[in-house]
């Protein structure tokens, strides 16, 4: 009884630390393993609640917790808003912000193009501490959580995956890829799992940064990959979406349009036996994870950089157009189409009822009920 005690402790404690809830959206990804997905309530027909203008452009996806929202924009400053669109506080780095910021535990983690990770307090946005990199960082920071003991891992332009003391700052190791880390790693099982420009899917264990292998998937890796059940599901700049035994070192699928063979860029999200994602083609593709097959496609009118969200039965989506888009999962159908005018990079954060979307432009803007 003892054992089993422990065993089922430790499984309630595993999930609350990867856990979502209703009121966050805490990553660009909304979890460890980046799945994009989320079981909140959310309207067939949302209304635009507010905008709020930032001093430039915003190429990054906001998160939200504790009731606080988080953009980073290209005039390298950090903007944290509430929930009715109100300012609270802004924070002044010395680059542009493109990767999204990752929050936890009070704090806010977010790199810049000078290679900084930066940790801030949630509530006023003073820093904590400043890690440097050797070059740009263009991708969110990631955690694992190992008894007490809290790491992050973020990829840089300087070929290496840092390994961070969430509390100090203090490097705890950097692990060297063959070229640039553009994307974010996934956080499964206490390793980190990532692709970048060298072609190869990489799997780190994060409490020695060593490497456990890695996959050659021939091509250059731009957006990050979900991690579900020791497999990967990963877009390539050849137009090439696969599924990846991460276990057995196989592709066990892919899909390609032999006809366009445009970028996936975004990122895929995966929900029971299907993985969405979007290609600078202008499409949205749904697969059936299992086999591959393509259970449908739409046509979004503009090429899609945007990583889709998928929210219980719908598919929230957006394009370079700056068109917002839910669709039904079951079918690709569209229920609801919104019109921003300006290009949307980076996908919505989702929460109860809510989401916050961030334009190219330097707005962001807020639907809900």
């Amino acid at each position: 009884m003892r054992i089993l005690y422990f065993i089922l402790f430790g499984l309630i404690t595993s999930v609350c630390a990867n856990s979502q809830n209703s009121s966050s959206w805490s990553n660009f990804r909304g979890s460890q393993e980046l799945l994009g997905t989320t079981n909140v309530n959310f309207p067939e027909k949302p209304r635009q609640l507010w905008s709020y203008q930032t001093g430039d452009n915003i190429k990054s996806a906001a998160v939200i917790a504790d009731g606080k929202i988080v953009i980073g924009a290209t005039d390298g400053l950090i903007y944290c808003l509430d929930f009715k669109g109100k300012l609270l506080w802004k924070y002044k780095t010395e680059n542009s912000i493109e990767a999204p910021a990752l929050i936890l535990n009070g704090k806010v983690y977010v790199g810049n193009l000078d290679g900084n990770l930066y940790a801030l307090k949630l509530s006023d946005g003073s820093l904590i501490w400043k890690y440097k990199t050797d070059n740009q960082i263009m991708g969110s920071a990631n955690y694992w959580k190992a008894g007490s003991k809290i790491s992050l891992v973020v990829g840089s332009y300087d070929y290496n995956l840092h390994c961070v003391d969430a509390e100090t700052g203090k490097m705890n190791w950097k692990y060297e890829s063959d070229n640039f880390i553009n994307g974010a790693a996934a956080c499964f099982n206490g390793k980190a799992i990532f692709g970048g420009c060298d072609g190869f899917l990489h799997i780190i264990d994060i409490n020695t940064g060593k490497s456990e292998t890695k996959i050659d998937v021939a091509t250059y890796v731009a957006g990050s990959c979900p991690v579900s059940d020791k497999m990967a599901y990963i877009g390539d700049y050849d137009g090439k979406f696969s599924k990846v035994d991460i276990k057995s070192e196989k592709i066990l699928w892919s899909w390609e349009n032999k006809e366009v063979k445009q970028p996936f860029v975004a990122s895929a999200a995966l929900s029971g036996d299907r993985v969405v994602s979007g290609n600078r083609d202008k499409f949205i593709y749904c697969f059936d994870k299992n086999s591959g097959k393509m259970l449908w496609n739409f046509n979004s009118g503009n090429r899609v950089e945007a990583s889709p969200v998928i929210i219980k039965d719908k598919v929230l989506t957006a394009n370079m157009r700056g068109d917002l888009a839910l669709l039904k999962l079951s079918d690709g159908s569209e229920i609801w189409k919104y019109e921003l005018g300006n290009s949307i990079l980076h996908n919505p954060a989702v929460i109860e009822n809510m989401m916050v979307v961030c334009a190219l432009n330097g707005n962001v803007y807020c639907f809900g009920k």
